[in-house]
């Protein structure tokens, strides 16, 4: 996915997601990854914005759509860039 989609980079909320343009851009581009817990304590990444508590959002330079209907699995965190 990184080497399709480019390094991601940590998206933190600093207002409500409905308010913040540039995330309402990057939802409405395809370039927003929701990372999730499992019950069983592993991550798991689903493309575009889910909210949710504890969830940590992940901006990519490229658009996800080729990825949309999977669930993603195998999560670097080496892979991300600063």
């Amino acid at each position: 996915m990184v080497e399709a989609c480019g390094a991601p980079q940590v998206y933190t909320l600093w207002q409500t997601p409905k308010k913040d343009r540039r995330l309402q851009t990057q939802i409405r581009q395809s370039r927003i990854m929701t990372i999730q817990r499992s019950d069983g304590g592993a991550d798991f990444g689903c493309v575009g914005f889910i909210e949710r508590k504890n969830a940590i959002y992940l901006n990519f330079p490229k658009s996800l759509k080729r990825f949309a209907d999977q669930r993603i699995v195998g999560i670097k965190w080496e892979l991300m860039k600063n």
